[in-house]
């Protein structure tokens, strides 16, 4: 067992590729680090993407899952769950919280973290619609259909019995209560943004940008000067 607070699986619940590694590689470094074992669950392949017209859209979402995959190495992770929905029509639907549910039951995670359901008017570009319907359809997931045994039937005929997440960490949030010192392993967050090469039409720029926002968190969370830290609203559910 890791000393992250007792916990052993994480599972992180995101809508596109990249949006882990921008929110929380840092984290994930540490808990990874630690001993912990962290999964990820990409609901879209990103397909919607991309900003070079020469690459055609067919292959994008080969892309971006090999991307995706790249990135996760750089920060200790291997176990990866594409559930290949559509970039850019993401909603709330049964089938989605089922499939999320589906995958809490196999990882069997002590911590869930996933992205902000709600608006936050401040950061606009953390509100992508995508993004709120993955974090609303992971919160249903979390509460009530994983720990439900008699929620979607399937699973129980696949096998997979009913879990109890017992916290979700909401990344993007507009209230966080809790802040990650990833000051230490930033330099392997930059390496898993890096990846996503079809992304950044800017890569030199990512550098600094994610300075200015792990400093702002640090700041907002009262660590020393100089440090650098990723934000999180930290929800008990058990």
């Amino acid at each position: 067992m890791s000393t992250e607070e007792g916990i052993e699986r994480i599972l992180v619940v995101v809508a596109h590729p990249d949006d882990v590694d921008f929110g929380s590689a840092g984290a994930i470094a540490t808990w990874t680090d630690g001993g912990v074992e962290v999964s990820y669950c990409i609901v879209t392949d990103g397909d919607a993407g991309g900003f070079d017209p020469a690459v055609p859209r067919s292959e994008i979402a080969g892309i971006r899952r090999a991307e995706q995959t790249a990135a996760a190495k750089e920060v200790g992770v291997s176990d990866l769950y594409f559930l290949g929905y559509p970039d850019g029509r993401l909603t709330v639907t049964i089938e989605l919280r089922r499939d999320i549910s589906r995958v809490i039951r196999q990882v069997r995670p002590q911590r869930v973290v996933c992205q902000a359901p709600e608006r936050n008017w401040e950061r606009i570009y953390a509100s992508h619609p995508d993004h709120m319907a993955a974090g609303e359809a992971a919160l249903c997931a979390v509460y009530p259909d994983a720990r439900n045994p008699f929620a979607h039937p399937e699973l129980a005929a696949e096998g997979l019995e009913a879990h109890t997440v017992p916290e979700v960490w909401v990344q993007g949030g507009k209230a966080p209560n809790r802040y990650v010192d990833v000051t230490d392993v930033f330099d392997r967050k930059i390496a898993a943004l890096r990846c996503h090469v079809s992304q950044l039409t800017d890569p030199d720029a990512i550098d600094e940008r994610m300075r200015m926002w792990g400093g702002a968190n640090a700041a907002a969370g009262g660590l020393p000067e100089g440090r650098l830290a990723e934000s999180y609203q930290v929800i008990s559910t058990a």
